[in-house]
Parts: C-alpha cells; structure tokens; sequence
C-alpha cells in the first residue's frame, strides 16, 4: 500500500523548502495493520537505509517488528516522489513523500531537523533548520 505525506505550510519570503541528501530522516509512527499496534515512540528512516525486504521486494528503508503480534513489517521510500514545498503551495496541502508500505501504515509525522530553504527575493540559503516546534507546519498522511 503506498501511502503519500502530504504537509501545508505559510511560508513568508521563503521561496521553497525541502529536505537535502540520503541521510535526511523521516520520524513517523507506524500502526500494524495486523493488529493495530502502534509505535509508541516516533522511529525514522532514511533513503540511504537500505534493508533486505521480508516480503519479495529487493530492499526496504525500514523493517519494523510489531511488539504485540510480532509480525515483520516493512517500508519503503519511493525516492522519485520526494519534491519541495514552494511558495506556490503555501497555505494548501501537498505530497512531498510517498513510502510503499507492507504491513503498517504510517499515522503520525514528526518534521524534526535538517530541513533546507531559500529565500523568496534574495535567493539565500538557510540550511539545517529546526522544524521541531514549529507552528505553522501541519502534516497528514494519506
């Protein structure tokens, strides 16, 4: 099942933001789609993670096993479907990440650290910003 991130944002003279390199982690909680178990704590992965996959695919970003029925899950980041959030897009949700998921389902998405962004008239960078307190971020799943 592929599940797509979607966030919305006010973005104010910020031309864009996104995420930059392999090593980028993306900290959600996952549910068993098993049992319904969910991850207490947020867990991460990344696109330079790469897994030997339990159910016939080459690899996987995560392989998780569910506490309470005890079933391996796994994920995966559909890596052409990263892309930025522009200025265009402010104020409206948008797919910036789909994963291909095998036995969980994503619920919840913690923005954390690492995130990149230019700015809208002088085109400067701002790296490694901290979207962890954030409030004019909000994030789905769908």
């Amino acid at each position: 099942m592929k599940t797509a991130l979607q966030i919305s944002a006010q973005l104010e003279n910020l031309n864009e933001f996104y995420t930059i390199g392999e090593d980028f982690r993306w900290y959600i909680k996952l549910k068993c789609c098993n049992c319904g178990e969910e991850t207490p704590e947020f867990v991460y992965c990344s696109l330079g993670d790469t897994y030997p996959a339990p159910h016939g695919k080459s690899s996987c970003s995560l392989i998780l096993k569910c506490k309470l029925c005890k079933r391996e899950n796994s994920l995966d980041i559909i890596k052409d479907s990263l892309c930025s959030y522009t200025s265009e897009d402010s104020g409206k949700f948008k797919t910036i990440l789909v994963f291909d998921c095998r036995g969980v389902t994503p619920i919840d998405f913690s923005p954390r650290v690492g995130w990149e962004a230019v700015g809208l008239e002088s085109d400067t960078s701002f790296a490694d910003i901290d979207l962890s307190s954030s409030t004019f971020f909000s994030s789905g799943m769908v």
